[in-house]
């Protein structure tokens, strides 16, 4: 142990300067250490050796080799590699602003857990080989844990950092890395799209080795901050990635699922292909790596402030040109977090059938010929499904008509409005009634002829106004 300095000793920085030049020369008369650390040079795929990485660390007062071991290394016993490695002599107490050299790939990492912020739908997940199990929102996921979704199952992971990763529906997704280095902190997310799709929002890096990847059996898709897609399709053994925001770097995935992508800390710039935002790429197991693509532009809806009040929830969108299909999702959130459907389709109508009132959010998106899913539009729909049921009758023995309706919602007040005419477009009415609150009128001594007819029924609730049709139907009356 080092005695404490009296006073009027020689100044820190100063005295850290000797003790660092005393080190040096003590541990240089040790055969070997200079030599043993370069001998243990990493060596890249093809074998050949590469520069070592390494982490500096700057002494706090009283420090020893085996206290940094032991906070920032991934085995206590590597306070022999730092003593070699930095020429200081192991037991020795360090004064606070020595800099040293820590191996980059000794360092120590701690894993982090997902949180799940929301599941919908068949969802699973397992640990290992453990069964799966139903995966609800609220648990928390970490390495080793693997997700399952069925039709219409959706699954959204939260990340430490703020990321997002989403699940969608019929798809399989493990993780494989989810952990922190202690010593930077700097992120190591890896995971593995089994089959299905992917998409992931990352909040850009803050630190040079932050890394995030997207890996299917084609292709491995890097991150520093960007929305994108990666979607596998086993069948054709195809993975589409698809870029919203930033940029990705896409690299093949070597023979044994190897990760050819650039390791933490070199750019983005140095993957195999470069996609940037509005881009896409398609590459198939084997393949070069696709050529980016632009994606094809966000189409829209034809109504898109008609509120769903059907018995299912339709859409109807402008055809868009150089789209073979579409897409569309709905969720309970604008960032698509919270998914509930999802559904493709050729022509540019889609129904979803019956969903529950509330408040949703559809994104739209065309489909290129490659399977690349363009760039979206999202509107926010209303959902509140209001029934209105209607029938007439001409009552026996007279020339009068009675008409009958009800309507969903009934502990809403309701105005109907009743409008009976000689033509299919109501543009002449015989009758136009907008005072009614009642389910029934009478239509009396009408002359013969055939007649078209409709309800209208009218509802004001929070704020909002709700207005429903019947169908027009017609009846005859014989002379």
């Amino acid at each position: 142990m080092d005695a404490a300095a009296p006073s009027g000793a020689v100044p820190p920085v100063r005295r850290a300067s000797v003790w660092l030049a005393m080190a040096c020369l003590i541990a240089g008369s040790a055969a070997g250490w200079g030599t043993a650390a370069h001998a243990q040079s990493p060596r890249d795929k093809a074998g050949a050796k590469t520069t070592p990485a390494y982490v500096s660390y700057t002494t706090r007062e009283g420090d020893t080799l085996y206290d940094i071991a032991d906070r920032y290394m991934a085995d206590p016993g590597d306070w022999a590699l730092l003593s070699r490695l930095n020429h200081v002599p192991a037991p020795r107490r360090m004064p606070a602003g020595i800099a040293l050299r820590l191996p980059a790939e000794r360092l120590r990492q701690d894993g982090d857990a997902a949180r799940v912020v929301a599941t919908s739908g068949p969802v699973e997940h397992a640990f290992g080989t453990s069964p799966y199990l139903p995966l609800k929102t609220g648990e928390k996921l970490a390495e080793g844990d693997r997700i399952r979704t069925g039709s219409n199952g959706f699954a959204t992971l939260e990340l430490p950092d703020g990321s997002y990763v989403t699940v969608a529906q019929d798809g399989e997704l493990d993780i494989e890395k989810l952990r922190h280095t202690t010593l930077t902190g700097a992120g190591d997310r890896i995971f593995d799209l089994r089959r299905g799709e992917v998409e992931s929002q990352v909040t850009h890096a803050t630190r040079r080795d932050d890394r995030f990847q997207i890996r299917s059996p084609s292709v491995v898709a890097g991150v520093r901050g960007t929305r994108f897609r990666v979607d596998y399709n086993g069948s054709t053994q195809t993975t589409a990635v698809a870029v919203l925001d930033g940029a990705v770097g896409v690299d093949p995935t070597t023979q044994g699922g190897r990760s050819a992508a650039p390791p933490p800390g070199i750019p983005l710039q140095a993957s195999e292909q470069l996609v940037k935002a509005s881009f896409g790429s398609v590459t198939r197991s084997g393949d070069p790596i696709g050529s980016p693509v632009e994606l094809l532009p966000a189409p829209v809806l034809t109504k898109p402030a008609r509120v769903q009040d059907g018995k299912t929830v339709e859409f109807d969108l402008k055809p868009a040109e150089h789209a073979v299909g579409y897409r569309l999702q709905i969720s309970h959130d604008a960032d698509q977090l919270d998914l509930v459907r999802d559904q493709r389709v050729s022509t540019p109508h889609v129904d979803f059938g019956d969903l529950p009132d509330g408040t949703y959010f559809v994104r739209i998106a065309s489909t290129d010929n490659q399977g690349l899913d363009g760039l979206p539009n999202v509107y926010a729909f209303e959902r509140r499904q209001l029934g209105l049921e209607a029938s007439a009758a001409q009552r026996p023995g007279s020339r009068d008509y009675e008409f009958r309706w009800f309507v969903s919602h009934s502990a809403v007040p309701t105005r109907f409005r009743f409008v009976l005419g000689k033509t299919a477009d109501l543009s002449h009415p015989v009758v136009d009634r907008t005072d009614l609150t009642g389910g029934e009128l009478v239509v009396s001594d009408l002359p013969a002829g055939v007649y078209y007819w409709t309800i209208v029924a009218e509802q004001f609730e929070n704020g909002r106004f709700y207005e429903k049709n019947s169908a027009v139907r017609s009846f005859t009356l014989a002379r």
